[in-house]
């Protein structure tokens, strides 16, 4: 899960330039960038859940 968590991390860190020149300057193509860094953690984000929830289940 720790992997998961670094991955998130790296995308945000990859992103970060792109929300400034997104946010000050308007540049649509690095808005394009962003949005396509968040859907990927939003898929890294549910592979967190099912692997919590399956964690849990294993548990009891």
């Amino acid at each position: 899960m720790q992997n998961l968590i670094d991955q998130i991390t790296e995308v945000i860190t990859t992103i970060q330039e792109d929300v400034t020149k997104f946010d000050e300057k308007g540049n649509k193509a690095a808005g394009t960038r962003v949005r396509k860094g968040m859907q990927t953690i939003k898929g890294l984000a549910q592979d967190i859940r099912v692997h919590v929830s399956e964690t849990n289940k294993a548990r009891v």
